[in-house]
């Protein structure tokens, strides 16, 4: 059966509903500090501010805190509510998305770690400019996926999990370049080495934002599409 965005309002118990409702709400606004904590922790980078570096390193504890406040949250639904059919899969998915915006803060305090670092050094290495191009892309797609979240979008995000494709092949040209400038100039290795840190980190990060999109098909349409090819994702989408 598919699911309809309005498919748990229909409920005799209204407290059902707003618990429902209370999840999703609360993903979003883990997402949102998952975003804000990724465009401080590049902007540290690229602009060499160790204060806001360490700012973004500490807003991992507050993710931290709301990952596990609402999985207990799901935890009692279902141990309560018992739900089946779609509104077990609005809970299995926000605890999915949850799992994977835990992991993306993971990963931006990385980045504000090696941002610190650099900003410490004091002289920007090469390779900025492969992070900033990939870092919007990375901030598209998890802006991107967190919305088709939202709206319950398919189409936005299947548009999404295709964007990991062109990161991936951005992520493997900026190596190739970054490995160019270490032969070209050995006493860059070491900075060079914290951004390819970083642009690993953002790769990783697209990666959970292809997930997420994954977790709404998964959502909507009722399949698993988490090991899928792009292609098997459009034609379950047409289905």
């Amino acid at each position: 059966m598919e699911f309809q965005k309005d498919a748990h309002t229909d409920h005799i118990s209204r407290q059902f509903n707003e618990e429902l409702e209370g999840i999703k709400s609360h993903l979003m606004t883990m997402g949102g500090i998952v975003e804000k904590q990724l465009q401080d922790a590049v902007t540290a980078l690229l602009d060499g501010d160790s204060e806001l570096a360490e700012r973004a390193r500490q807003s991992d504890k507050l993710i931290n805190a709301w990952e596990v406040e609402i999985e207990e949250q799901c935890t009692q639904i279902i141990a309560r509510r018992q739900p089946a059919a779609s509104d077990l899969r609005l809970i299995m998915a926000v605890s999915r998305a949850v799992n994977d915006l835990e992991r993306v803060g993971d990963e931006a305090a990385r980045i504000a770690q090696q941002a610190a670092k650099l900003a410490a050094e004091g002289e920007s290495p090469r390779g900025y400019s492969e992070t900033r191009h990939i870092s919007g892309l990375i901030r598209e797609m998890l802006n991107g996926s967190l919305t088709a979240f939202a709206r319950y979008d398919t189409d936005l995000a299947y548009k999404v999990a295709k964007m990991d494709r062109d990161v991936d092949d951005e992520y493997k040209s900026a190596m190739r370049a970054l490995a160019t400038y270490m032969m070209e100039d050995p006493r860059s290795i070491s900075r060079i080495l914290n951004i390819i840190w970083v642009l690993r980190s953002l790769e990783r990060i697209g990666d959970h934002a292809r997930n997420i999109c994954q977790h709404l098909i998964y959502l909507v349409k009722g399949i698993n599409v988490s090991h899928a090819s792009l292609k098997e994702i459009k034609a379950t989408l047409r289905d």
